[in-house]
C-alpha cells in the first residue's frame, strides 16, 4: 500500500509559455539527504509489546514515530508519510492484539518550541500503515488509553493548544475505534487533562489529571485553582473531583501510575502550591490520600517532565522521569537516583511479563535496558536531532554548525566525509563550543575558530585546542531575572553573526546589537533598545506555582540580524516581540521599519537581498501568542513599504507557521521558506509558494542557509539536510516549451573519501560529476557522451541499452583494495533527470561483448571536460571542470595527468593479457575435443601441456591464497595507481615494465607453438 501523504499538495503550474510540467511534479526529482548527526533528539512517548519483548515505539517531539525490533539497536521511521506533525504526545498499543496501535500527537512538554499536535493516529498493522481518526484541534495529547478487552474503546487526554485557549480539551472517548468521538469531560476553554489512568482490574474506573497549562512568549502558565484530580467509575459518564488529603491552594501538571500487582494504589504526582507538590499515594482507589514525598526532583519543572511509573509487579516500586531518573521501592516515600543516557527524562514503559526490560526517554532519544536500568542501549542511532539554526564554513567539505537542543556544546557535522574513521559517521560529530543553543558560527577564512554562543554568553571556540575563550558581554549570568531588571536581555538563543564584508566584525544581540572586531575582546554598543518593550511583559517566567527562568522567556530582545551581503553597514535587525529596525550606515542611525502587521510576533529570520540592496525579506513566527498563519513580509525600498508574500491561499496553508525565509544567491527571486511543517519554495518572489517535500520528513525547517550551490537546512526533530546542486532548480521557469534542457554543471572534485552507510544516514554520495537535464518525455536512443579536452570520448552511456554491469565494492581480504561503484545507468523519464558521473574512463575489454569497455576505467586526471547529451538529432552540451581536492598539497594537475596515462596504459595492457587469455582457452578446448578421440596424436597432448604451462602463468590457480600471477599482478598495480591522487612512483613504472617483458615472453612462447 502506498504511503498517503497528508500535507497539501499545491499545484501551482508555472505560468510560462509553452511549459507543461507542473512544479511539484519536478521537485519530486530532487532527493534531499540527511547527514545526521546520529544523536536523538527529545522523546516524550515510549510504548512495548509484552509478547514481543524486542519490539518498541518511541514518539519524539519533532521527528515522529519510530519503530524498534531489536532492542533498540536499530530504528525505523513508521510515521512518515502518514502524520501531518512530527509532534508526539503519547502512544498505546493494544496488547491483547498488539498490530493495534493509537498515537496521540502533540508532546505534553510545553517547551517554547513545542511543535502542536494534529489529532489522533491509529494502525492495525503494526505501524505500517496509519490512519487519522479525529480530534485535529486537540492540541497536545497527554495520553492515550486502550481499554483492555476492546480496542475500539479509547480514551484521550487533551491538553488543548499550547499557547491559546480551544474548546477541544478534556477527556476524549471514542467506542468505535476513531471513527467517532464524544467529549466525556470538559471543565473550560483553558484548562485541559495532562494525564489519564485506567484501573487495571476495573476499566470504567478512570482517573484524570485537569490541568491548566499555557505558555506565552514571555512566561509560563502552569496550575490554577480549578486544576486537580478528577475520578469517573462508570467509564466516563460522570466525573467527581478527589480532595481528601490533596493539595488545597493551586495545583498544576499531574501524573498517575497504577500498578497491575495492586490496583488499590493509585500515584498522583502533583505539580500544587504553597509546598504541597510532589508524590500522593492512595490506597483505596483515590478516596483518600497520603503525601509520601515532597522530593523536589519530583516536580522539578513540571510543565516540561511530572512523569510517573509503577512496577507492573510490585506497587511499591515506583519510577519517577524528571530532570534526573529516580526509583523508589517504599511507594515513593524515598528515591534514588538511576543514571540513564541522557538527561531530563520524560516517559518509560516497563514489560509487564518481564520487568527487567524497559524502554525510557530523555532528551536524548529513547534507550533500552534488559536489567533494570544497568545498562542501556545507544541514542547515537537515532536521526532525531533538535536543531536551532545551521551556519556552514568554508573549508572543503564544508561543515554544518548548530546548537542541539540538550547537548553541552554546540556540534559540527560534515556535508561530506572528510576522513577515513572506524567507528562510523558518529565519529565526526565535533564539539565547537557553546551549548545546546547556540548558534555556533565559523569565522570565514578560518574555520577552525567558531563563535558561539550559550544562553547569552559569548564565546570563541578554538577547534584545533579545543579550548573556548569566555567573553560575555555584560558577564552576567541571565538565569533567574525579571528581565526588566537585566542591562543586557539575552535570550537562550541569542544571535552571533559574522560581517559577510569582514571577517573580523562580529555582531551579537541582546536588546542592543553588540559589535567586537578583536574575538570579543572589547564589544561596542551600536544601537539603542531596538525592542518594543512592553512592561506588561517583563517578569519572572513561571506562574502561578513553579517559578522557571531560563531566558527562554525574555520577551523583548533581538532575535535575528544579518548585514546585507552587498552593501557594508546596511544592516537588518528583528527582535522577538515584533518591531523590525535597519540602518544603513553600520549602526549610526537606526529605522523602524516594523511592516503593517500584528503585533508582538518573533520575527524569526531577516534576509537581506543578495541582489538589491533596498530589498529585503522578514519572516515572523506568532504561533506563541496562538496565531498559527504564516507571515513573510518582502521590502523593496528599505522597508518603507512591506508586502505580505504569504496570503494562506498562495501556497503555504494557514496553519504552518513560518520559520526562515533565504533568497537564492544567484537567482534572484528563488526563495526558500522553512515552515514548522516542511519547507516551500517560490519561484516567483513570493507571489505563490509550493510545498518541496520529495522526501524530506514533516519537521520544523528552522533554518536555511545555501552554500557553494548547496541547500542546507536544519530542522528540530530530524538533523540537518542538504540539497545538493541548485543550478538545474534556478533554472526552471526558463525551460519554457524546449523537450530537452541541459543545465550547467558544477566542477567535479577528486574526492577518495567515501564512509560506510549506517541505518538512517547520514548520508553521503560518492564524488562525481552531477549532471540534470529535462526531458518533456521519455525520449528515444537517448544517450550521454564525455569528453576530454582533446575531444577524446572518455565515457559513453547509453539510456534504455544494457546496463553497466556491477561493480564488485566488497573489500578484497589479501590486498585491502575496493572498488568504486559504476555510474548507475542513465534516467530517461519526464522531468528533471539527474546522473552522476563516477569521472572514471571506460572499464577494459571483456569477452562478453555486453560488458567490455563500461564499467570503471581510470580515474581522469584534472582539466575542462564537455558532456554531450543526445536525443535524435539534438545535441546539448555542457562543459565543466574536474579540479583536485583543495586539500592535496602534495600533488599537481601535472601529477595526475601522468597518474592517468600510466593507468591507461597498464589498463590497455590488461586488455592485452584478457584476449591472450580468451585465445589460449579457446586453444585448449580444440585440443581437448581431438584428445577425446580414440588414437589421437601424442604431440596434442605435449601441445596441450604447453599451453596450460603459460596460461598457469597467466592465470592464478584455484585454491586458497595461491601465488597470484600475471592477470592479478597487471590487476594490482591498477588498482595500487587508483587509491589516491598521486603522481606514480619508480617502482610502478619499473613493475610496469617487468610485467610487460613477462608477457612479451608468454606471448612468444605461445606464438611458436600455435
Amino acid at each position: 500500500m502506498l504511503k498517503k501523504l497528508l500535507s497539501t499538495a499545491f499545484i501551482l503550474v508555472l505560468g510560462f509559455s509553452g511549459f507543461s510540467q507542473d512544479l511539484p511534479t519536478l521537485l519530486e526529482s530532487y532527493k534531499f539527504r540527511n547527514v545526521g548527526p546520529l544523536r536523538g533528539g527529545r522523546v516524550t512517548a515510549v510504548a512495548g509489546v509484552a509478547t514481543k519483548p524486542s519490539l518498541f515505539y518511541m514518539g519524539a517531539t519533532g521527528g515522529g514515530v519510530w519503530k524498534t525490533k531489536d532492542f533498540g539497536m536499530s530504528w525505523e521511521n513508521i510515521s512518515d508519510g502518514y502524520f501531518s506533525t512530527p509532534s508526539i504526545g503519547a502512544i498505546s498499543v493494544y496488547q491483547n492484539q498488539p498490530e493495534i496501535i493509537y498515537v496521540g500527537t502533540g508532546s505534553d512538554g510545553l517547551r517554547s518550541n513545542v511543535i502542536t499536535g494534529k489529532g489522533m493516529y491509529k494502525s492495525t498493522d503494526e505501524g505500517k500503515t496509519w490512519e487519522f481518526i479525529g480530534l485535529k484541534k486537540a492540541g497536545q495529547i497527554g495520553a492515550v488509553e486502550i481499554h483492555p478487552d476492546n480496542p475500539d474503546i479509547v480514551y484521550v487526554a487533551a491538553i488543548g493548544q499550547a499557547f491559546s485557549k480551544n474548546e477541544e480539551r478534556g477527556v476524549f472517548k471514542t467506542t468505535d475505534g476513531g471513527a467517532s468521538w464524544e467529549k466525556v469531560f470538559y471543565h473550560s476553554d483553558s484548562v485541559g487533562v495532562s494525564d489519564l489512568e485506567l484501573a487495571p482490574d476495573d476499566p470504567n474506573t478512570i482517573y484524570a489529571g485537569a490541568w491548566r497549562g499555557e505558555r506565552k512568549p514571555w512566561t509560563i502558565i502552569s496550575g490554577a485553582s480549578e486544576g486537580g484530580v478528577y475520578k469517573s467509575t462508570d467509564a466516563g459518564k460522570t466525573w467527581n473531583k478527589l480532595s481528601n488529603g490533596l493539595p488545597t491552594g493551586l495545583t498544576g501538571k499531574i501524573d498517575f501510575a497504577v500498578s497491575p500487582a495492586d490496583p488499590n494504589v493509585v500515584y498522583a504526582n502533583i505539580e500544587a502550591s504553597d509546598d504541597q507538590g510532589g508524590l500522593y499515594r492512595s490506597s483505596d482507589r483515590g478516596e483518600s490520600w497520603e503525601f509520601v514525598s515532597d522530593n523536589s526532583n519530583l516536580t522539578n519543572r513540571p510543565f516540561y517532565y511530572t512523569n510517573i511509573e509503577a512496577n507492573p509487579k510490585d506497587a511499591n516500586t515506583v519510577y519517577n522521569n524528571s530532570l534526573r531518573f529516580l526509583r523508589s521501592y517504599d511507594g515513593g516515600k524515598s528515591w534514588k537516583s538511576l543514571s540513564t543516557p541522557h538527561g531530563d527524562n520524560h516517559d518509560i514503559w516497563i514489560n509487564p511479563n518481564d520487568t527487567t526490560i524497559w524502554i525510557q526517554s530523555n532528551d536524548g532519544g529513547a534507550n533500552v535496558t534488559l536489567n533494570s536500568g544497568e545498562s542501556w542501549s545507544t541514542q547515537f542511532n537515532q536521526p532525531t536531532a533538535e536543531l536551532y539554526s545551521v551556519e556552514v564554513d568554508d573549508q572543503y567539505p564544508y561543515y554544518l554548525y548548530s546548537g542541539q537542543q540538550d547537548n553541552y556544546s554546540a556540534i559540527a557535522v560534515p556535508s561530506m566525509p572528510p576522513a577515513s574513521v572506524q567507528s562510523g559517521s558518529n565519529s565526526y560529530i565535533i564539539n565547537v563550543g557553546g551549548c545546546e543553543t547556540g548558534p555556533a558560527v565559523p569565522k570565514p577564512g578560518e574555520p577552525h575558530i567558531v563563535y558561539t554562543n550559550c544562553k547569552g554568553r559569548f564565546g570563541v571556540y578554538d577547534k584545533r585546542s579545543g579550548q573556548e575563550l569566555q567573553y560575555y558581554v555584560g558577564a552576567t549570568n541571565i538565569y533567574g531575572h525579571n528581565p526588566k531588571d537585566l542591562k543586557f536581555r539575552f535570550q537562550r538563543v541569542a544571535p552571533v553573526h559574522v560581517s559577510p564584508h569582514n571577517p573580523n566584525m562580529v555582531y551579537h544581540t541582546s536588546q542592543y546589537v553588540h559589535k567586537t572586531t578583536d574575538d570579543g575582546k572589547t564589544w561596542e554598543i551600536i544601537s539603542p533598545d531596538l525592542t518594543a518593550f512592553d512592561p506588561e511583559n517583563q517578569m519572572a517566567s513561571g506562574s502561578p506555582i513553579t517559578r522557571d527562568v531560563t531566558g527562554e522567556e525574555y520577551y523583548s530582545t533581538i532575535y535575528s540580524i544579518r548585514e546585507s551581503p552587498i552593501q557594508a553597514g546596511l544592516i537588518w535587525v528583528g527582535a522577538n516581540d515584533g518591531p523590525v529596525h535597519v540602518t544603513k550606515d553600520g549602526g549610526e542611525t537606526w529605522e523602524d521599519v516594523t511592516p503593517n502587521m500584528p503585533k508582538g510576533g518573533r520575527v524569526d529570520a531577516v534576509e537581506p537581498s543578495p541582489h538589491d540592496p533596498a530589498k529585503a525579506y522578514v519572516a515572523v513566527l506568532r504561533y506563541l501568542l496562538g496565531d498559527e498563519k504564516p507571515y513573510i513580509y518582502k521590502t523593496e525600498d528599505y522597508g518603507q513599504t512591506w508586502t505580505l508574500l504569504t496570503t494562506s491561499e498562495n501556497g503555504i496553508p494557514e496553519d504552518f507557521p513560518t520559520l526562515v525565509v533565504r533568497e537564492d544567491p544567484k537567482k534572484e527571486g528563488v526563495l526558500y521558506a522553512g515552515t514548522q511543517f516542511g519547507l516551500f519554495i517560490s519561484m516567483n518572489d513570493g507571489q505563490s509558494w509550493t510545498a518541496f517535500k520529495s522526501n524530506l520528513p514533516v519537521t520544523p525547517i528552522t533554518d536555511i542557509k545555501i552554500h557553494e550551490d548547496d541547500l542546507v537546512m536544519s530542522t528540530m526533530g530530524r538533523g540537518f539536510w542538504i540539497l545538493d546542486n541548485l543550478l538545474s532548480l534556478r533554472e526552471i521557469p526558463s525551460i519554457g516549451d524546449r523537450k530537452l534542457v541541459f543545465f550547467d554543471t558544477k566542477p567535479a572534485i577528486r574526492n577518495f573519501l567515501y564512509a560506510r552507510s549506517e541505518t538512517n544516514g547520514p548520508e553521503y554520495p560518492r564524488a562525481g560529476a552531477n549532471l540534470n537535464y529535462y526531458l518533456a518525455e521519455k525520449q528515444e536512443n537517448l544517450r550521454l557522451e564525455i569528453l576530454n579536452e582533446k575531444g577524446e570520448v572518455v565515457h559513453s552511456y547509453i539510456a534504455d541499452g544494457p546496463k553497466e554491469p556491477e561493480t564488485d565494492t566488497t573489500r578484497n581480504m589479501s590486498t585491502e583494495f575496493t572498488e568504486a561503484p559504476a555510474s548507475k545507468g542513465l534516467p530517461n523519464k519526464p522531468g528533471i533527470n539527474q546522473f552522476d558521473w563516477n569521472m572514471r574512463h571506460q572499464g577494459g575489454w571483456n569477452k562478453d561483448p555486453k560488458r567490455a569497455y563500461v564499467g570503471n576505467g581510470p580515474l581522469v586526471s584534472t582539466g575542462k571536460y564537455k558532456a554531450r547529451l543526445m536525443s535524435g538529432d539534438q545535441v546539448l552540451e555542457q562543459e565543466f571542470d574536474v579540479v583536485l581536492d583543495p586539500r592535496v598539497t602534495l600533488v599537481s594537475d601535472a601529477d595526475v595527468a601522468e597518474q592517468e596515462k600510466l593507468s591507461l596504459e597498464i589498463q590497455s595492457f590488461r586488455d592485452d593479457i584478457e584476449k591472450l587469455i580468451v585465445e589460449i582457452e579457446k586453444k585448449k578446448e580444440a585440443l581437448e575435443l581431438v584428445l577425446e578421440k580414440e588414437n589421437s596424436p601424442k604431440n596434442v597432448d605435449v601441445k596441450k601441456q604447453q599451453l596450460e604451462s603459460i596460461y598457469y602463468q597467466l592465470v592464478t590457480p584455484d585454491g586458497t591464497y595461491m601465488k597470484p600471477m600475471l592477470q592479478d599482478q597487471a590487476r594490482y598495480l591498477g588498482s595500487m595507481l587508483g587509491r589516491s591522487d598521486q603522481k606514480p612512483g619508480q617502482d610502478a613504472y619499473e613493475r610496469f615494465n617487468e610485467l610487460k617483458s613477462t608477457f612479451d615472453e608468454l606471448k612468444k612462447q605461445y606464438d611458436d607453438i600455435k
